[in-house]
This record gives structure tokens, sequence and C-alpha cells, in this order.
């Protein structure tokens, strides 16, 4: 048989089938798939290709545990081998494998097997004409089911990269693309799925749900585009169809058209290249909660078993030893020595976890090495401080080799340069659920305070923040609660050093004031 041949399907053909004679580096709209399970049934191998094209056709040869799967076109199987080439297709935990076949097209008669193969066509071949192809347009109006989500995640505590939600949104069909970028102080994406309806039982299941516990919550709604384009496959974007694309710029860039649709997001993502993979977390924990078996059932999405699970015993929740040894222990280099101080880390780095010790190092003080409480909390504050500006220098912030910070030997003096502070009662998260777990977010020019007494004014704090010289833009009192309040600094970059320098501010009467970086802007 040449390589133009169709390959004609009957009754018997399972029985006398010698195998396809293959030409895997040959495009064909005919794909070969093997190691089949024995119980496999027609839709699930036609599955395999819809998130793809149209299947057009398909001969099953059960006695051998292969099939064929023919595409509308020869581009649909292009994308469809590229695709499972770089991710192993599983059917009930099987691996299967497939590659293009020799064979131009099926041709098929009307034996009892192709008769249930028809049939099967016709009908998954109809579910998805009801529902929405890739790059449709969207015909049911703004906010309608689309194939591309729109994910939000709120409470953001823990880092949450491209690989964690490809992970848990693959659990509800094939992840094309994803595109993550940061918006309004928020980590958000842009996911495209093959079709609506994926998209569709993706959101009922997932919107809402937490990926870790108490923290870290899906907001999901529709996107108006219909299909993304990506240019880069890095730790921000990726075409999961096309493994041969560039890993480009950190932050991909987007055409114009694209960009206005999605709002134009522009913003660094909130996590760091040192990020780039679930590597980077602590090994997995087995949390036995409520997961995505129920999803009437709140609780964090546990069945997945994502790697860095363990966040959620430091929402104490789970009663998990914390993350120690040599991921609690951060290097940040490019301070400036003339300004910055152990106290003034303490506070910064405590925004995102307890700081237990501080050292600048005495030969190179532009360096410094902060021991976090665990590893999860020091790298949430590598990847949101990473490239912040601190007395006008890019701070770079890098996991140690040191497993702790040494407290200087008895009777040995180095000027002030190493701190404890373990038993700080300046720890913002040393209460177990506290709500402060729930109120992380990146640096932004906008500030929280709060426990603000009834006798301070607008004028008061607006003088107090002015007082370092920096530019005021904006205040605005919480409307119900005159305890809290947003202001708006003429940078990220001064945000950050009031926020240092006032944080635990005394504004009398007892009452403290609390600094956090605020989600919101005025």
């Amino acid at each position: 048989m040449t390589s133009s041949a169709g390959l004609y399907a009957n009754g018997n053909d399972s029985k006398k089938f010698k195998g396809d004679i293959r030409s895997p580096g040959i495009p064909s709209r005919v794909i070969h798939v093997r190691k089949l399970p024995s119980d496999i049934n027609e839709a699930e191998v036609i599955s395999l290709g819809l998130p793809f094209g149209k299947v057009t056709n398909l001969l099953m040869l059960k006695a051998k545990n292969q099939a064929f799967i023919e595409m509308n076109s020869e581009e649909a199987a292009q994308t469809m081998v590229s695709y499972y080439s770089s991710v192993t297709p599983l059917i009930r935990n099987h691996p299967v494998f497939m590659q293009y076949s020799n064979h131009k097209e099926l041709k098929t008669d009307n034996s009892p097997n192709q008769v249930r193969a028809q049939a099967a066509l016709q009908a998954v071949n109809a579910v998805q004409t009801g529902g929405m192809s890739m790059g449709a347009v969207d015909g049911s109006g703004p906010g309608g089911p689309s194939p591309v989500l729109r994910v939000i995640v709120e409470n953001l505590f823990y880092p949450v990269t491209l690989d964690v939600l490809h992970q848990i949104f693959s659990k509800f069909g094939t992840v094309l693309k994803v595109i993550t970028f940061t918006k309004n102080n928020q980590f958000q994406a842009l996911l495209q799925y093959p079709d609506a309806l994926t998209a569709q039982h993706s959101k009922l299941a997932l919107d809402g749900q937490n990926i870790y516990n108490a923290c870290c919550t899906l907001r999901i709604s529709y996107s108006k585009l219909t299909s993304l384009n990506v240019k880069y496959n890095n730790d921000k974007s990726r075409d999961y169809t096309r493994p041969d694309l560039p890993t480009g710029d950190s932050q991909p860039p987007m055409d114009q058209h694209q960009a206005m649709a999605a709002a134009a997001f522009a913003a660094p993502g909130i996590i760091s290249a040192p990020f780039a993979g679930a590597h980077a977390f602590p090994p997995a924990f087995a949390i036995q909660q409520a997961g995505l078996a129920m999803p009437g059932v709140p609780g964090a999405l546990a069945s997945l078993a994502i790697p860095g699970a363990a966040a959620a015993a430091a929402a104490g929740r789970l009663a998990f030893p914390p993350l120690s040894g040599g991921h609690c222990v951060l290097l940040v280099s490019n301070l400036n020595p003339e300004r910055v101080t152990p106290q003034c880390l303490f506070i910064l780095f405590g925004v995102y976890g307890d700081v237990m010790r501080v050292k600048i190092l005495f030969n190179k003080k532009e360096n410094a090495l902060i021991q976090m409480a665990d590893g999860t909390q020091a790298q949430l504050a590598m990847s949101h401080l990473n490239g912040q500006k601190l007395h006008g220098r890019a701070m770079r912030v890098t996991l140690s080799k040191h497993t702790a910070v040494q407290l200087p030997r008895e009777g040995h003096e180095d000027q002030g340069l190493t701190k404890d502070y373990g038993n700080s009662p300046l720890h913002r998260f040393k209460k177990p659920g506290s709500k402060n777990y729930s109120n992380i977010f990146p640096p932004s020019s906008t500030l929280h305070l709060s426990n603000i007494p009834p006798s301070v004014v607008e004028d008061d704090l607006k003088m107090l923040f002015s007082s370092t010289g920096a530019l005021v833009k904006g205040f605005k009192f919480f409307q119900k609660d005159h305890k809290m309040a947003l202001i708006q600094m003429g940078s990220v970059e001064e945000a950050i050093q009031c926020l240092i320098e006032f944080h635990n501010h005394d504004l009398g009467e007892n009452h403290h004031l609390r600094v956090s970086f605020s989600k919101s802007t005025i």
C-alpha cells in the first residue's frame, strides 16, 4: 500500500490488520493511536482529537489495542500530533501513543464495528457543533459562553504559576493556551479550551474554589475573546499546541487587537522567573478534603495534589510541620548601604511572611540575608519583591544556600547589622487563620491603612505621609469604617518607603497604624 492510498475498514479489519507502515515525520490527516486500554470505547478515542478540530472518521482495532483517527484537515492533525508529542495523553490513567499514519484517509463500510464508530462520531460532532469550535465568533453576546476563560486569583497568599493553572484546568479538558498577567494588582490569566462547552463545564466546577485552603480563590468569567494569540512559550504564556515557539522575553508582547480586547494588560506578572514551574515548590502533601469530585462542597482543590499544597498548613488549617531548611533564607542584593537597615527589611519583607532574622553582610553591606518562618513565605516574598525599588535601587531577591541566619557570637560586635525578630509582636501571621492571609497583594502605589483612632482626620494622615517628601495623590476613608482608609502615593517606590516608615506608627490613644499594600485604587 502506498502513502497515497486510503485505509479501507471493514468488519474483519481487527483480525487481519498487520500494522501501519509508519512514517512518523510525514504529516497525514490520519493518525495511528497505539496502546489503548482493552475496554476502550469509540467516544473515548474520538475525544483525543476533538480539541484540535473535527474528527471525520474512525477505525477501531480493539484486538490490537489500536485505532486510526481521521481529522478534517492535515493542519488539525499536525496540531494534535505536535501537542501529544509534548504532553502524553491519558485514557483512564493509561498512557497512549500516536503518530502520523502512512495512509491519507480512511474508507469505511457498513460493518457492525463501523456502524458503532459512525454513530459515536455523529453524536460527538453534534455536541461539538452545538457548542463553539475554536476561533468561532461568540454569538451569545458579552459574558456568554466562550472557549476562552478569564481567571482572577483572589487572596493570593501563595504564588500561583502558569503550570499550576494548567494542572487544575486540564482536569476538565485539553488546555490549548494560557496567558498570565497582573491587572489592578491582581494575578489574572486568560485560558483557552478547544470549545465553549468544555470551558462551561470547567467554569461551573471551579468558579469560587480555593487552590489552597483559605486562600488563592478562583474567580472565573467568560472572556470576550474566542481565541488567544501566544507568541512565546515561557513562564507567563504558553501555547501547548506549538512547542516550537521561542521563549522570548519574560513579558510576552501581544498584538494590538488582542491587547485591547484583553484590557491592555501590560504590568509584569506576579510570579517571576525563578518560580516558572511546579519544581520550584516543596513536595506535595495530600490534603484529604473535599475536592473537584464534589464541586458543590467548599474546600481546597485537594484532589489535584498540586505541588506546594502544603501552603494550607501555614494558614493554620492543617497540622503539617512548617517548611524549613535552605528554602527559608533569602539573599537580597543591590541594596543601598547608606539607607537600608535590618529594621527596614524586617518591616518590608514582613508583609509577606514572618521574618525571623535579618543580617546585613559586614563586608558587603549592599547584601543581606533574611530568614523567613518557612520556605513558602520565602518564595512568596521573593516573587513579590524581586525587582522592586528601595531607596533608589532595584532589589534582587533570590533563595540563599544558607539554611539559617547565624547570630553573632557572644561578645562579637557586628555594628547592629544582625537582628533577631523571632519573638517580635509585629509578626502579621503568627495567629493561625489570621485575616492577614487573605489580604496579601503585590507592592502598589496605593496603601491600605487600618487601626486609625477617631481623633485622626484625613489631613493628619496626608501630612504624616508627605513628611517623608513623598507625594500624596489621593486619600479615602472607608465609608462604613473610619478606622480604615486608602492612601495613594506618587509611585510604588514611595509607597514602599512609606509602608516601612509608618507601619506601627504611634497615632496616640493606644493606636498603632497598620499599613499594607492595597489591591484597590482610589
